[in-house]
């Protein structure tokens, strides 16, 4: 999808509204001890994807936001390559996503020329712990838990300086009065990790529906165009963060026709991508 969607973001930038840009691309191959992700299939060369990134001058980042890592998991050689290859391959600078406190000290030593983002896994609801997150000289961004998008009477005191660390998750879909965010994290983390352990079941209404932007749309943390324009960007706040690296790529797109495509051009964006005169629905 974004093989189709860059060479469009580039030849046709007229499309694209001109106050946002493609900051990084985020994600990790689901062999990943050091992932926090949803576990799922992945057919992506690493490489040719880090290569695609680099021909149009993105920062990539790894998304190694397990929480439940140990000290002998460190050594993981998949990892620790995936690492030295975003290292090296260093212009523009790399990242990684992090959350597990072992595994930040780690990569700050091993790793000095990756940034490093904390993940929104933390949790992190209480407004002085996300200020003492941002304070950290670790991070170079750090992104808070979605319940606290709109807490604008105390994001509004942050310093200049710790606004810019901000990167605020726009289109999250988990229920908002959700009290077993966390626990359900671990679960991934320690899936991934092979580890047995109880199955979460999610007691969010209509969680049966999955992933749905319409209904992220409703989500009282939700962050739209018009919130980023007239609220965030004045205020400071300049980093935006979009979910959903294991949907499919049809809403995928959608997320990037919203967030950043003109809507005068996003039918010609469907249609160079996707759309054309002998496509069937049904």
């Amino acid at each position: 999808m974004y093989r189709a969607f860059l060479p469009l973001y580039r030849a046709h930038r007229d499309w694209f509204y001109d106050w946002c840009a493609i900051g990084s691309i985020y994600g990790a191959p689901s062999d990943c001890i050091w992932g926090g992700g949803r576990v799922g299939a992945e057919d992506c060369d690493p490489h040719a994807a880090l290569a695609l990134i680099r021909e149009y001058g993105i920062s990539a980042r790894l998304t190694f936001s397990n929480s439940l890592l140990r000290e002998e998991h460190l050594a993981d050689r998949r990892c620790n390559a995936l690492c030295r290859m975003l290292e090296t391959d260093n212009e523009p600078q790399n990242g990684v996503i992090v959350h597990s406190e072992l595994l930040t000290d780690y990569l700050r030593r091993t790793y000095p020329r990756l940034y490093l983002v904390s993940s929104t896994t933390k949790v992190m609801t209480d407004f002085g712990q996300l200020t003492r997150e941002l304070e950290r000289n670790a991070f170079r961004y750090v992104v808070p838990d979605f319940r606290l998008n709109k807490a604008f009477d105390r994001l509004s005191t942050l310093p200049d300086p710790l606004k810019a660390k901000v990167e605020f998750l726009c289109n999250e879909c988990c229920w908002y009065g959700c009290g077993d965010r966390k626990q359900c994290y671990e679960a991934v983390s320690r899936k991934i990790l092979g580890e047995s352990g109880s199955e979460h079941r999610c007691a969010a209404p209509n969680a049966g529906e999955g992933y749905r932007f319409s209904k992220a749309m409703e989500n009282p943390g939700f962050i739209g165009i018009d919130d980023i324009v007239h609220t965030y960007l004045p205020m400071g706040f300049t980093q935006f963060k979009i979910e959903g690296r294991s949907l499919g790529s049809a809403l995928i797109l959608e997320f990037l026709l919203y967030y950043m495509t003109k809507p005068e051009h996003q039918l010609k964006v469907r249609e160079e991508i996707y759309l054309s005169n002998a496509l069937d629905l049904f």
